[in-house]
């Protein structure tokens, strides 16, 4: 088990960082048509229609983005779901960001858009179970290894994340299995969780994610069976936390928690804590005092196995990609 803090993070990053943080003074955020520029197609997760539809439009019908890289690194993959606290999908600075992040050092990423608020509990949970298990499903298709794919979760993200990394199949059973992809296991192999929300109980609860997820007067057995914190176990993959002291929007006891849990159930866990306040900022290149984090990520996933040492190197610090890109259509667009 490791547990960094970061004091001194300033220092730190002025130091591994300082000639990417030049480039992001004289550069700015790319605009959306060039974000949408080489978009990969969506795969649609149910093509026949969602569980649960609410109806036929566009935030109906649950998506993927494989962003698959032309020369690969390693077998291994990751599912990257972002956050937006179940009520919209920030894909642009938490998904297709992270996945292009992964894409340059040879990782297979593929970004889900979930079914978000007025949906509900089970709904969102089923997305992304059925994510994890259309991954799976065609890992041969994609040449990545069924038995090497990771989850990545930021904020609410990092709440559907764990929760299939705590509960695998039984997160969110569906009435009756549509298909033989359905069939195949739901749990990840590692994840990473970026700011997470991990309760669903007060007062570590981010309350904006609870009651999207659970409604205005959520019951007390989903509140606690939601709370993956208290349902971690030996069959919880191995994770990667990141997080700050002071976050205003997420309580940082969700991480710390979390932690806990799985030091107390021998499950491998590496966490940094930045002392810094900030909730949201993905891979956060234009925030000095934090863009040294995926450069820890880089080194767990080198350590772990994840990621193979000669992997193409770190991409440089970067601004952020808009949280929804306009002209982007999909379930998870805010209003």
């Amino acid at each position: 088990m490791k547990i960094c803090w970061f004091r001194f993070a300033f220092a730190f990053s002025s130091l591994l960082l300082a000639p990417a943080a030049l480039a992001i003074a004289q550069t700015s955020a790319p605009i959306p048509s060039e974000i949408l520029k080489g978009l990969p197609q969506p795969v649609f997760l149910w093509p026949n229609g969602a569980p649960g539809a609410l109806g036929n439009t566009q935030a109906d019908k649950p998506r993927l983005y494989p962003f698959v890289p032309q020369t690969k690194s390693t077998t291994a993959a990751v599912l990257v779901i972002p956050g937006g606290g179940y009520t919209h999908v920030a894909i642009g600075h938490e998904g297709f960001q992270y996945a292009r992040w992964l894409n340059a050092q040879g990782v297979a990423a593929f970004v889900l858009d979930y079914r978000v608020a007025p949906y509900k509990y089970p709904v969102e949970i089923q997305d992304g179970m059925r994510a994890m298990r259309y991954v799976r499903t065609h890992a041969v298709d994609y040449g990545i290894d069924p038995d090497r794919i990771g989850v990545w979760g930021s904020s609410a993200g990092g709440h559907l994340a764990s929760t299939l990394g705590v509960h695998g199949d039984d997160a969110a059973p569906l009435p009756e299995k549509t298909d033989s992809v359905d069939q195949v296991d739901a749990r990840p192999d590692f994840m990473v969780l970026s700011y997470p929300v991990i309760s669903m109980q007060p007062p570590e609860a981010h309350s904006g994610s609870m009651k999207s997820l659970l409604g205005e007067t959520p019951d007390s057995q989903s509140q606690e069976k939601l709370s993956n914190q208290l349902h971690v176990n030996t069959l919880t993959p191995m994770t990667f936390l990141f997080a700050t002291t002071g976050d205003p929007t997420v309580p940082v006891e969700n991480s710390l928690d979390f932690y806990r849990a799985l030091e107390r159930a021998h499950v491998p866990a590496e966490l940094h804590i930045y002392d810094y306040a900030n909730h949201g900022c993905g891979l956060c290149g234009e925030i000095p005092e934090l863009a040294t984090w995926p450069l820890l990520l880089r080194t767990w996933l080198i350590h772990e196995g994840w990621l193979p040492k000669d992997a193409p190197p770190l991409p440089p610090a970067a601004p952020n990609y808009p949280s929804w890109p306009a002209g982007l259509e999909g379930p998870g667009r805010a209003e």
